[in-house]
Formats: C-alpha cells, structure tokens, sequence
C-alpha cells in the first residue's frame, strides 16, 4: 500500500507514525509545502521571547530522523497544487517543477494558514505573521536587534502569548481586538483578569477596535484603526485567527463546509480514498452542537493516530472524538484554561444553564503560597450535567481544568465531582478539593438548598430587591454596591428585624466576597422565611463582570460603628 499525508505536522505525522507501527510494508509518504516538519507550533511564542533558547529545540523530528526511525518518506518543500481524485494522483509542485504522485489512501492535514482581514496596506513588509518556525526566528531577530513597538492585531491564544513575551522583553506591545474582550472563548469575567495581568505587564490593550488600514513609512508603518487612534510601529503582528487551508481540494471536489472539509466518524472525505484530520476538519461540539473547526494541537494528533487504525484497522477502528476544544495558556503570573462550551456558545445554541462561581485556593490555606483559583462551571439545570468550565488564577488551574474536562467527556453530572477522591497534602490541594467544592455547589443549587444570582442581574436586582451586604466593615470600605444595606454575616442572626424592615417586601440578594458567607447567609434568610439568593461568585465575580465599569458602579463606604468582625472565608466553613 501506498499512503500520501499532505502536512507534516500535528495530525498529518501522528498519523504516519500510526502507520508504520501498524504496517511495516506499507510505502509512506509525507508532504509538506515548509522547510520543516513536526515542528513544535505551539511553542514559536515561547523561543521569540528567549524562554526557548534555540532554534533547534522547536525542531522536534526532521525528515532524517523520521527516515532512521520510521522509515518515512518525508519530502519538504513539496507544495500539492492538485488533486485527481479519479486517477488517484495528486499535483505538486518543487524547486525542481511539477510532478504527480499516486496513492492507494490519502490523507490530507493541511492546517489552516493566517485569516487576511480586509485591511488596506496588510501587504506592508512589516505586517508578519507567527505561523512556522521561520517566522518565529525573524521575529526574535527583530527583538534582538532593538524592536520598539509592535502592534498585535487580534488577542486570541497567538495574539495573547505574544504580546506577553515582547512585552517581557521590555518592547511597547499594543494588543488590539475587535470583540469587547482579549481571548473571546473565555467568559467575560474571566477574560477581564486576563486584560489586568496584560496590563500589568505593560501590554496597552485596546478592544472594541478595529485596524482599517494600515500607511507605510520610510522607517516605520501607520496603523490607523476604527476609534480614530493612530499609531507608529516598527512591526504589525497579524493574529487575527486562522481559515482552514482547502482551497486547493475544495476545487477538487472534497466536499467542505464553510471552507473546512466534512468528514464522517473515522475521517473519511467525500472521496473514495481519502481521509482528512486536523485544523482542516469540521466537527461537531459535543455540548452545542455547533459545527466548527478547532485549530488545536491535541485532538489534531490523536485524531491522526485513529485515522491511521481507520485506513489499516478499519474493522476495529474507534471513532474519532468530538472535540472539547479544551485550551490553556499563560499570561504573566496567571494562568487561564477552558473547556466544553462556554456562555456565547450555549445562549447560541439557546441551551439552559446555570453558572457557578467559585474561588478557592490551589491548596491548603494555612501552607505558604496559597493563591485563589477563580472558577466557573456551565450546568445543565435539569439534570447538572457540566457543559463548560473555566479558570483562572496563578497555580493549580491546568490541573482543576484537566479534571473537568475528563468528567465532561465521561458524561458527569455536577454533584458527582463531590465524590472524586484526588490527591491531596498540603502544598497540592485541600481537603476539599476545588473540584470537590464545585460539586457541592452544584448539589446545593440543584437541590434547592442554594439559590443564586449572577452578576449580570445586577440592574434588575438593584430595582426590585434589598442587597444585603455581608462582609467585615473593612471590606465595605474597600466599595459596596450604593443602597446596600452592611450586616456582618456573623450579626445576621441578631438583626433580622433589620433586613425586615429594610427589605419592606422586597426580595433579599446577598453579597459577600467570593459567596461563601453570602450562602451562610442566604441559610439565615431563607429559613427565616425571606426571599433570598447569593450574588454567585462573590464581589470577585461582580467587579470582573463589571471591569473597567467596577469604579464607576462601586460606591466608597465608610465601616459601619461597631462592626468590626473579621471573619474570612473559610475554606471548609460552607455546605
């Protein structure tokens, strides 16, 4: 048997590797249009900005070692131009001109390549993209060489851990983006931490903008973007996402939707004889349905290893997986990470749910280094199914995240997370794990014995309820939501006439600073016979809703004579 791969990176070579451990007779060959091949993509940021310090390292197989240990036929620099799939030969084109090469099974794994906004002057030789390892060494070379300022267009994962890393190096990094928030999969309120650590960092991060065209210099370009701003810059990063590169076998009759090739549960096209798997691919979320490529390196590769069972196994073959599209990535001292569906994609899809906020520690309070992980859980109100999570904080966030999209993909209701018995000592977990908390929270709101309110209530509550306010006098001096009424959760109990009086009717809506004394409280009231519900998430969550119109709608506060209680949160102190 004969194999042509088209792409020799993620998928593509995962895929030829399966290959020749299933086949050793089998004839294999690899294409791909670069210089090199199974290269690490995902770590160009990480050498443009010195954490990786040589070129080579990013090379993780080259074509010789690929032949030495695989017997691979890796063959660079071969760009495929055409596809006759009734003569089962496909057109490329090399330094030394055009040939064709037949096949007995294709697989294609083209990737995607740079999304081209329409922006007048995007041709400038200063606009580059961070695609292949070529660009990530001319980039570096720049920096090197004294890079001032640089123009990020798009703050997706590239647009994000690039900008980080220049702006590391001490280079005035401007990050634009045209949606109202940096690393739009993730929800707003954890998008919003991410713009604070960018902007800590020295990062000017500007959204809700847009470049429009782009004037060239003698020294440097002009970016004029949609507010009017201007701006002078030595180089235009493009990162304004990715389009699956097809173009050549769309023509050619694959049949693709929205540029992305169909495939059916083993990755077969519409072509007798030809598989597809990777960026390229379209499929189906397995929470929303939604069909949409997902450019990620991990499904990528062990969608090209179940390719491969599919060509030479194809009576044991399993099916390839629907992609969660769980994603991480590191901005200064935080970490963000998501998977399943997100807010957006489940009020698309007009699928109910509840969220839950959480903000635990990593691990033990009382051991050195403890830090909060800001959390957030998607349920399906019916039955607690998790839809989504995601997170972030400076420690633990990868492993609470890897967790919740193992129990998403094992179909896990919420209330099961109380049940997972994970690792814990001291400078590891708690206890009571995150997860484990999420899991009660979750039980709690499914059974009735917690009811909440989010923080995008917060006009409606403010018009119709009492917000009751019950953190320490210091806390309320740090701002408070105006006409908020302050009891200490610890006075509750003793002032209830109080709340009465003051709620005249009104349902109660409590507050607290990360939900933890707001459900104690909410306890209180409920059993007392109030209309009540706790702000989810805590002041946290709210000022992260609210971003940059926190100060605006947060009210300064004098403490209260006589409450001075103390109380935090405890880490075990609820449910």
């Amino acid at each position: 048997m004969r194999l042509v791969i088209v792409g020799g990176v993620a998928g593509g070579m995962s895929c030829a590797a399966r290959a020749r451990r299933l086949d050793e007779s089998a004839e294999i060959i690899v294409l791909d249009r670069g210089e090199h091949v199974s290269f690490a993509n995902c770590g160009l940021p990480y050498y443009v900005g010195g954490e990786i310090a040589e070129q080579d390292t990013l090379l993780v197989q080259t074509p010789k070692t690929l032949r030495a240990a695989l017997n691979l036929d890796v063959r660079t620099g071969h760009d495929v131009i055409g596809l006759d799939a009734a003569e089962r030969e496909i057109v490329v084109r090399t330094a030394a001109g055009v040939e064709r090469i037949g096949y007995d099974a294709l697989v294609l794994a083209p990737g995607a390549t740079a999304a081209r906004p329409p922006v007048p002057g995007l041709g400038s030789p200063r606009v580059r993209t961070l695609r292949s390892v070529e660009d990530a060494v001319a980039l570096r070379t720049r920096a090197d060489a004294g890079l001032t300022r640089v123009v990020v267009l798009g703050a997706g994962f590239i647009g994000v851990e690039t900008a980080e890393v220049l702006a590391r190096r001490g280079v005035e990094t401007i990050l634009v983006e045209y949606a109202d928030q940096v690393l739009p999969p993730l929800d707003a309120e954890h998008a919003w931490l991410v713009s604070e650590e960018l902007r800590r960092l020295g990062v000017d991060v500007r959204t809700s903008v847009a470049a429009e065209r782009i004037v060239g210099g003698s020294d440097r370009d002009t970016v004029i973007f949609s507010d009017g701003a201007r701006v002078e810059t030595d180089l235009i990063l493009l990162a304004t996402g990715v389009r699956p590169d097809t173009a050549v076998f769309e023509q050619a009759g694959v049949e693709c939707e929205r540029g992305a090739i169909r495939i059916d549960e083993h990755g077969r096209t519409s072509l007798p004889g030809v598989w597809a798997v990777g960026d390229a691919t379209v499929s189906a979320d397995p929470i929303t349905g939604a069909r949409r490529p997902v450019a990620l390196a991990g499904p990528a590769n062990r969608a090209g290893r179940l390719v491969a069972d599919a060509i030479l196994r194809p009576g044991s073959a399993r099916p390839l997986p629907q992609p969660l599209g769980t994603a991480i990535v590191r901005v200064g001292e935080l970490t963000a990470a998501m998977t399943g569906a997100n807010r957006a994609s489940l009020l698309a899809a007009h699928l109910p749910f509840r969220t839950l906020h959480l903000h635990p520690n990593q691990h033990a309070g009382y051991f050195p280094g403890a830090s909060q992980i800001h959390l957030s859980l998607h349920i399906d109100p019916a039955d607690g199914r998790i839809l989504g999570a995601q997170a972030v904080g400076a420690d633990g966030v990868d492993t609470r995240v890897d967790v919740l999209a193992a129990a998403i993909r094992s179909g896990m209701r919420v209330g099961e997370l109380i049940d997972l018995d994970l690792a814990y000592a001291p400078p590891y977990g708690q206890a009571k794990d995150a997860i484990n908390l999420a899991g009660m929270v979750g039980e709690n709101v499914l059974d009735g014995t917690l009811r909440l309110w989010d923080a995008r209530e917060l006009d409606a509550v403010r018009a119709s309820s009492l917000i009751l306010d019950v953190r320490t006098a210091d806390e309320v001096a740090t701002g408070m939501l105006p006409g908020a009424l302050h009891i200490p959760h610890t006075e509750l109990r003793g002032r209830l006439e109080e709340v009465r009086a003051a709620a005249a009717g009104r349902p109660v809506r409590v507050v607290c600073a990360s939900g933890v004394r707001s459900a104690i409280a909410h306890r209180v009231l409920i059993q007392s016979g109030f209309d009540s519900a706790s702000l989810s998430g805590g002041m946290l969550t709210l000022r992260a809703t609210l971003g940059a119109r926190a100060d605006g709608v947060l009210a300064d506060a004098a403490p209260v004579e006589g409450a001075q209680n103390k109380n935090k949160d405890k880490e075990n102190e609820q449910r």
